[in-house]
């Protein structure tokens, strides 16, 4: 279903426990998910267990330049609230934040979120999503390799990474390494810029 405001402290839970290594501030507030839901409730989607949320994808639509804007932050990016920038008639579906629960994963629930992500963006004609790909598997090789060199290596299909070996499997490829995107405990911060381009968009 998509988000409505009544789902915020459900969401927000979901949310921190599905990124335990990460600074909270970083994340989705019940605050955001409110303003979420009056800006644009189409674009944050939500999987539920009977009442209780277990998976959740959020996005924006903005306007995306790839010769300047690499290195961002979704704040930077999207406005306060990770969504304050929104804008009916930009090009780009940036999506701000996917998780789904630990208990959840492995039935196909992020694959769905996708599609559903995939489905608006046809819908609306736009020109395809982007996002910032946490990347969890890098800290256990964080001292053999740099991000970039562990990044081209999961591409490759040389190393497997949670994350981005399932989004690549989801049509998305990578456009570049983002860094200071979202501090973790862990003191990596990097993530992948990927990319899914619409095979149906007009060019209007």
């Amino acid at each position: 279903m998509n988000l409505t405001a009544d789902l915020a402290p459900a969401c927000h839970r979901l949310e921190i426990s599905a990124f335990p290594s990460a600074d909270p501030a970083g994340l989705l507030s019940e605050e955001d998910i409110r303003v979420f839901a009056e800006i644009f409730p189409e674009g944050f989607f939500v999987a539920l267990d009977g009442d209780e949320p277990v998976g959740q994808g959020a996005g924006i639509f903005v306007d995306f330049d790839f010769a300047t804007q690499v290195q961002h932050t979704i704040t930077s990016l999207c406005g306060p609230h990770q969504c304050d920038n929104h804008d009916p008639e930009a090009h780009w579906y940036y999506g701000v934040d996917i998780v789904v629960s630990a208990d959840h994963r492995g039935r196909g629930i992020g694959r769905k979120l996708y599609d559903l992500r995939k489905d608006l963006v046809q819908r609306h004609d736009k020109r395809g999503i982007i996002a910032g790909g946490d990347l969890p598997g890098y800290p256990e090789h964080a001292g053999a390799m740099d991000i970039e060199t562990y990044v081209a290596k999961v591409v490759a299909g040389e190393l497997t990474d949670p994350t981005l070996s399932m989004q690549l499997h989801n049509g998305f490829e990578v456009r570049g390494v983002i860094h200071d995107y979202l501090p973790h405990e862990h003191g990596e911060d990097h993530a992948s810029l990927i990319v899914w381009e619409n095979p149906d968009y007009s060019g209007g």
